[in-house]
C-alpha cells in the first residue's frame, strides 16, 4: 500500500491540566519533582482541588508529537483511547482541529478520560501526576491494519507499555508496520518507565522491533544502568538488532542539544538559544515531532535533529506542550526547510 500518512502515533490520550506552582507545593503534596507518577481517581480529585488556576489542553506525550509534526506539514494520525465524556469530546475535537486524524472510537463504558496534572515550578521544570483512566483501555481492536500500513513511520509512546492490552496493540502495530516495509520508532518516555520495563525495551531494540529510538540522557542512563552519560551513549552507539543492523538513536540533552547516534557514529546538534525557559513540558515530544517531520521530507538525520531542537526550543518558552508560533515559517527563516 502506498503510504498516505507520514506519521502514525500510538499513545495515551490524556487531557493535560497545567498549573504554575512552587517547590513548597510539591513537597506538601508529596510528589517527586521532575518525574511522572501514576495516581488513582481519588488522588486525581484531591490534587486537582489543591491546585491553582489551570490551563486545559488535549495532551499526552505521543499526541504532542503528532500535533507538532502536523504543524510542520507532516500528515499525521493518532491512536489512543478516550471515554465518551466531556473531556473525551474535547480531546477529539482539539486533536482534529490541529490537523491530526483520530481514527479511534470513544469507549462507552468504564473509567473516565485520562488526565495529567502538570505542575510547573519557576525553574521551568515540570512534574506530572497522571490518572490513566480510559486510555488504559486501548486494545488491539483499536489498531486498524490499513491505517498502520499507510504510515511511513509508526511512533510508539513508552508510557503505553504499562497496560497489558495496550502492549498487545503496540506489538500488533509493529508487526503490521514491518510487514508493510515501514519504520517503527519508540520513545522511552520517562526514566521511571524505563526502570519498570528495561529488559523488555532492550528486547524490543535487539529483536529488531524498533528502528528508531528517542530518549533523553536520563532515560538512556536508566536503560543501560549507568550514571555515566558517555558510557550510556557508547552503549547505544554499539547497539545492533538481531540482523546486525545499527539502531538510529536520538538523544536529547536539554541545553546541550541533541545527539544523533547511527552506524557506530555520534553527531552533536547544539540547542537553539532561548531567552527564558518557562516550561519544559513537551520538549522531548516536540524534538521528536521536528525530527520525524524532517524525516518525512527526506532530510538527513542531522538536519532532522536541527529541526527537532528548533521545535523543542520554541515549546519551552511558554506554558504548555504545543508551540505558539508558525514552525514552518520559522524553520524556513532559519534555513532548515
Amino acid at each position: 500500500m502506498t503510504a498516505s500518512l507520514d506519521l502514525l502515533v500510538l499513545g495515551n490520550a490524556i487531557v493535560d491540566l497545567i498549573a504554575r506552582t512552587d517547590d513548597a507545593f510539591l513537597t506538601a503534596q508529596d510528589v517527586t519533582k521532575g518525574a511522572m507518577q501514576l495516581i488513582d481517581e481519588p488522588r486525581a480529585e484531591s490534587l486537582f482541588a489543591a491546585m491553582g488556576p489551570t490551563t486545559v489542553v488535549s495532551g499526552g506525550s505521543g499526541a504532542n508529537t503528532a500535533v507538532g509534526a502536523a504543524m510542520l506539514g507532516a500528515k499525521t494520525a493518532f491512536i489512543g483511547k478516550v471515554r465518551d465524556d466531556e473531556l473525551g469530546g474535547l480531546y477529539a475535537h482539539e486533536l482534529k482541529a490541529a490537523g491530526v486524524a483520530f481514527p479511534v472510537s470513544a469507549a462507552t463504558e468504564g473509567p473516565a478520560t485520562a488526565r495529567c496534572f502538570v505542575l510547573v515550578t519557576p525553574d521551568g521544570e515540570r512534574t506530572m501526576n497522571t490518572y490513566l483512566g480510559a486510555c488504559q483501555g486501548l486494545s488491539p481492536a483499536d489498531v486498524d491494519p490499513a491505517v498502520v500500513e499507510s504510515a511511513r513511520v509508526i511512533y510508539l509512546e513508552g508510557y503505553l507499555w504499562d497496560p497489558p492490552a495496550a502492549k498487545e496493540a503496540f506489538r500488533k502495530a509493529v508487526k503490521i508496520a514491518h510487514g508493510a516495509g515501514n519504520a517503527v520508532a519508540l520513545t522511552l518516555s520517562d526514566a521511571f518507565c524505563v526502570g519498570r520495563y528495561r529488559e523488555e525495551f532492550l528486547g524490543l531494540i535487539r529483536d529488531g522491533s524498533i528502528d528508531i529510538l528517542f530518549a533523553n540522557i536520563g532515560e538512556l542512563k536508566s536503560l543501560y544502568e549507568t550514571e555515566d552519560a558517555e558510557a550510556a551513549v557508547t552503549a547505544l552507539r554499539e547497539e545492533r538488532n538481531g540482523r546486525g543492523i545499527h539502531l538510529l538513536g536520538l538523544v536529547t540533552r536539554s541545553e546541550e542539544g541533541a545527539l544523533v547516534v547511527k552506524g557506530g557514529e555520534v553527531r552533536a546538534v547544539p540547542a537553539t538559544p532561548v531567552e527564558t525557559v518557562m516550561d519544559t513540558t513537551g520538549a522531548g515530544d516536540l524534538f521528536a515531532a521536528g525530527f520525524l517531520a524532517g524525516h518525512a521530507r527526506g532530510l538527513d538525520n542531522v538536519a532532522c535533529a536541527r529541526l527537532g531542537v528548533l521545535a523543542a526550543g520554541q515549546v519551552i518558552q511558554h506554558i504548555g506542550a504545543r508551540p505558539q508560533v508558525d514552525l514552518v515559517t520559522l524553520a524556513k527563516k532559519k534555513g532548515l526547510l
